[in-house]
């Protein structure tokens, strides 16, 4: 049986990225009523907003969801008591050790997958004790490690030394890719500049244009020296951020006027490297469904090419 799906609940194993400010209800919501698994983030900071987006869920789906706990953005406590109080069953820890949160989450009989961008980090988490790892390759936009390794060679080394679920991010938009992801050992994927540019992601359409204009090296990773390293949309500002070699924190302020107010140039467009493989704005249910197709019409006809010891 499917690990991820037995974790979460949920019809599909895939997950929506805890993007900060846009992975609130009107996204998660879409994605877990399409089968997924929908988030919501807390890495924003604003502690009674994330609440209350957490309340919300309960009226807008009675499907499966998770919330994102990064410890290096938590500022309340409030929000931990609140999650561990809560019927939410599948959490994912990122930003830091997941040692630090788990004694309280497994008491309250949450699943725990935690964010690793290294074997290293992987390990670390097994030992500590976590249900699962969402393994995240240098491809995937927002903040990164910046000594980045690809999802296709992180797979393939956290899978060698650790037995267990793993979800793959990073790199991943279609079931091409979920397939090549299935392939390496993961049992789920994560998505999430897919679903910042579907239809119901909060975001200014501005912002969704400029991913489906984006090509294959239409990203850039910024800040490498310093912290934090981020992948984002090349823009004449992040372009002068690449240039100069380091990021002011303050250029991060005014994200928000970026995501819902359109002013591309104001701050940097978190976004993955699959900006340039996604090419048009649609809901998020058809994102789904085309990526669970994609995925079995690939498996398929690799299993027919197998049988015929084809290659």
């Amino acid at each position: 049986m499917n690990r991820v799906l037995a974790h979460t609940g949920a019809t599909y194993p895939i997950v929506q990225a805890p993007m900060g400010w846009i992975a609130r209800s009107q996204l998660a919501s879409a994605v877990s009523n399409a089968g997924g698994v929908g988030i919501i983030e807390t890495s924003s900071g604003e502690t009674e907003a994330c609440l209350q987006e957490i309340r919300r869920m309960k009226d807008l789906t009675d499907k499966p969801f998770g919330v994102n706990l990064p410890l290096l953005f938590l500022r309340d406590a409030r929000m931990i008591d609140m999650v561990c109080e809560s019927d939410v069953r599948f959490v994912s820890t990122s930003a830091g050790s997941p040692g630090k949160l788990l004694g309280p989450l497994k008491a309250a009989g949450k699943i725990v997958y935690h964010v690793v961008p290294t074997l290293s980090a992987a390990l670390k988490a097994a030992e500590a004790g976590v249900d699962g790892l969402i393994c995240e390759g240098g491809e995937g936009g927002g903040f990164k490690n910046p000594d980045d390794v690809s999802t296709l060679v992180l797979l393939q080394a956290v899978r060698e030394k650790v037995d267990l679920p793993l979800i793959a991010a990073g790199g991943i938009c279609d079931g091409r890719g979920m397939a090549a992801a299935f392939a390496l050992g993961a049992e789920g994927i994560q998505m999430g500049t897919r679903f910042v540019s579907a239809a119901e992601s909060p975001v200014h359409a501005n912002y969704k244009r400029a991913i489906l204009d984006s090509a294959d090296t239409g990203t850039v990773m910024l800040n490498r020296s310093g912290t934090p390293c981020v992948r984002a949309l090349k823009t004449e500002t992040s372009k002068a951020i690449y240039k100069a070699g380091v990021m002011d924190r303050s250029t991060l302020g005014s994200v928000k006027d970026l995501y819902f107010g359109g002013d591309m140039e104001c701050s940097i467009a978190l976004a993955g490297q699959t900006a340039g493989l996604i090419h048009e704005v649609l809901p998020v249910a058809e994102i789904i469904q085309r990526t669970v197709e994609g995925f079995h019409a690939i498996r398929l006809k690799q299993a027919e090419r197998s049988r015929a010891g084809a290659f």
